[in-house]
């Protein structure tokens, strides 16, 4: 009975004993993420509202380092961030890995879009465009022709439309107008875009009185 009891009390320790230490990684774990929590809130200041989730740690490809993803929520909105964490626990490092092995340029749609300079120019510079913007006006007025006259045809430009709909009522209008004219013409459309951005402060909406660019064109070409 003796040797029973002394079995059963020896196990218990034992049992306490691996217990405790199964806890321990498990507490540091959890510190380590509040560490990491706590980090990335004063960082980059997210309002109480967001809420942070730390990942599963794994191994990673940078020596000695691993990877936490870091989940932000908010609304039912949710992205996810990869982080690095020292093998020591004190250092954390926001992972972004880019891919460069395409040049940018070549995910940029440029078909049929109009165009100036010249067609062989290494120098590419696509421009997105608001042609009620003020501050479109004077990026058009640096290109054409300080930049031109400047670089002459060692540089050819392309212009996209990019119209802020909810700040200005009449882009999306001059936008259309301008594809329209550059379906027919190249040049009638930078035409279009040259007078449009030096006469923005005369050009108004539908509901107003104002001339519309594009009868000023039409205008020239006659």
């Amino acid at each position: 009975m003796f040797k029973f009891r002394l079995f059963a009390v020896s196990t218990l320790l034992c049992t306490l004993g691996c217990s405790a230490q199964s806890a321990k990684p498990a507490d540091e774990n959890a510190a380590v993420n509040r560490r990491i929590e706590q980090k990335v809130r004063s960082t980059f200041s997210l309002p109480p509202s967001i809420q942070v989730g730390i990942g599963k740690r794994e191994a990673s490809e940078m020596p000695g380092y691993d990877k936490v993803p870091v989940t932000l929520s908010r609304d039912g909105r949710t992205s996810s961030h990869d982080f690095l964490v020292s093998k020591d626990n004190k250092t954390l490092i926001e992972w972004q890995k880019l891919d460069i092995s395409k040049d940018v340029m070549e995910s940029i749609n440029v078909a049929g879009r109009p165009e100036r300079g010249n067609k062989e120019a290494k120098v590419v510079i696509v421009n997105y465009d608001d042609f009620q913007c003020p501050f479109c006006s004077k990026m058009h007025q640096t290109l054409f022709p300080e930049l031109m006259k400047t670089y002459g045809n060692q540089v050819k430009i392309i212009y996209k439309d990019y119209p802020l709909i909810s700040l200005h009522p009449w882009a999306m209008h001059a936008a259309v107008n301008s594809n329209c004219l550059a379906e027919q013409n190249n040049d009638a459309y930078w035409e279009f875009a040259d007078y449009t951005h030096a006469n923005q402060k005369e050009i108004s909406g539908e509901k107003q009185t104002g001339r519309d660019p594009t009868e000023c064109v039409r205008e020239k070409a006659r």
